[in-house]
């Protein structure tokens, strides 16, 4: 059964009948499919650098850790908003240099853009008026939150036409869907492995003496040296793939009389919930679940090692400040190995889930390793309290309560490969069945992952302070959206339908 139900054939099916039958019919050769995959690991590094490194910084700024969540807020918006009409934009582009081309290299260059205004925000705002003694310094955090808007724009309007594109490429068939996803997922953990590395290491600022200013410290030279890498990969990575994988070029159907008006953007997506089926619906509501679950960590991880486990603060005395950044950056050396795990695992998902009985049933086992692992941090938070309570409070985790932080975040690579590759294949195999556009259905399924992030993002940091501060609340909350994810991935959601021959993907919903 399809996710979504149609009437009659999609009009711009005709579209397909003017491209050649080996570009639409065949999948690509592997080769192209991984040289897509790769920009993954460009977008990737930035994102690793945002998760690990832009919540300290913010609080550095002079935003209080309860707000500190609210400047995340920008990511689930524009991603609500702009991958949507990105993909919806995509499907119809009539460029001859393809239709997801044109939206993977605007994005490249807004990456540029945001890197330079948030890695010299706090120069800029010096510039404007900032002093240097000021607590809150709000030019910086102006132009810091310009920079990161910008930002989350830029990658969502890269990683939704960059799924799409590999959609393409699988050209409907199942398997190939499923490969093209996983070496997506790899590449990522790519990218956070260099990521969060540049993150961990705290001299990297030697590379470009000139980041460290009268503004600008060592913390802040180091994330905009960070950045600076990151900027060279994206655009190394995606020069090099939209140079060799050519784009199938969509060319408009001739206009008849007998042909129905076009219908808006947004009627189509309102559309497309309309005529949503079951397969589709319970994917979203599994997918939106398991990000309730993933995103506390995800945006307070590293937050977490630096108060909860190391005992530091941003807002206390020299010693407390040096033992959050220490605490920081070993949270960075975490979400290394947890990206080191998640990329094994992202190149054995096709093969455990065969062993497990189905992808669906592979998603379900590891969101209760999701639970258990945010579970899990309510331990580590007591154990590195009662040593501080011998050891002294400005002591830090003994070495045996790091290496346990450290390992629960290389535990947790394991679901985060599932989530980061098994919902977009069910998503681009469900709509190949039902005739539904890769691109705009890929950013309804976004939809399930960006509105858990508002939720959390406005959420997150007053939650956590009704119970007294610190970031377990809203870990914990996450456990129990994880485990009921589990529940309802083995229940309710509809196994996919078996391999079949490559089917021709349509452009939209209809």
């Amino acid at each position: 059964m399809g996710a979504f139900e149609t009437d009659k054939p999609p009009k711009d099916a005709a579209a397909l009948e003017t491209q050649s039958p080996e570009d639409f019919d065949q999948p690509s050769p592997l080769r192209k499919i991984i040289s897509v995959a790769s920009i993954a690991a460009g977008v990737q590094f930035g994102w690793a650098l945002q998760l690990s490194l832009l919540t300290p910084y913010v609080q550095l700024l002079g935003i209080p850790h309860k707000w500190s969540s609210l400047i995340w807020l920008c990511g689930p918006v524009s991603g609500m908003i702009v991958q949507p009409i990105v993909g919806y934009y995509s499907d119809r582009c009539t460029s001859r240099f393809g239709r997801r081309r044109p939206f993977i290299a605007s994005g490249a260059a807004l990456v540029a853009v945001a890197v330079f205004l948030i890695g010299y925000a706090a120069d800029i705002g010096f510039k404007m008026g900032d002093k240097l003694d000021d607590k809150i310094k709000y030019r910086a955090i102006g132009i810091f939150a310009l920079g990161f808007w910008i930002l989350d724009v830029a990658n969502n309007t890269l990683q939704g036409p960059c799924r799409a594109f590999l959609a393409d490429l699988a050209a409907g068939d199942a398997k190939r869907t499923r490969v093209a996803n996983a070496f997506f997922s790899f590449f990522m953990a790519v990218g956070n492995v260099l990521g969060y590395a540049a993150g961990s290491y705290t001299n990297l600022h030697k590379i470009f003496p000139f980041t460290m200013t009268n503004a600008c410290d060592l913390y802040c030279a180091n994330l905009k040296t960070c950045f600076f890498l990151s900027i060279t990969l994206l655009l190394l990575v995606t020069v090099t793939s939209l140079w060799y994988v050519k784009d199938k070029q969509w060319t408009r159907p001739p206009v008849s009389d007998d042909d129905t008006p076009s219908v808006p953007f947004f009627g189509e997506i309102f559309g497309a919930f309309k005529v949503m089926k079951r397969p589709m619906w319970m994917l979203l509501l599994v997918t939106a679940l398991n990000w309730i679950a993933w995103f506390p960590f995800l945006l307070f991880d590293t937050d977490w090692m630096g108060r909860e486990v190391y005992g530091g603060s941003s807002e206390g005395n020299d010693r407390s400040k040096q033992l959050y950044n220490q605490g920081v950056h070993s949270g960075a050396l975490g979400l290394m190995f947890n990206s080191i795990v998640l990329g094994f695992m992202s190149l054995g998902v096709e093969w455990i889930s065969k062993k497990l009985g189905g992808a669906k049933r592979l998603w379900g086992i590891v969101n209760f390793i999701l639970a258990a692992g945010l579970a899990m941090t309510v331990l580590v938070t007591k154990l590195a309290a009662d040593y501080r309570k011998v050891a002294g409070e400005l002591a830090g985790p003994s070495p045996g309560i790091r290496a346990g932080a450290l390992s629960l975040f290389a535990v947790l690579g394991i679901p985060l490969a599932i989530t980061f590759s098994i919902p977009f294949a069910l998503a681009s195999i469900f709509s190949s069945a039902s005739g539904a556009g890769q691109g705009l259905s890929l950013g309804v399924l976004n939809l399930a992952i960006v509105i858990p992030q508002m939720i959390v993002s406005l959420g997150g940091g007053p939650f956590d302070a009704l119970f007294g501060g610190g970031n377990l609340p809203a870990f914990i909350l996450g456990a129990i959206a994880a485990a009921i994810s589990g529940v309802l991935a083995l229940t309710v959601l509809p196994s996919p339908p078996p391999d079949a021959a490559p089917m021709k993907p349509a452009m939209g919903f209809h």
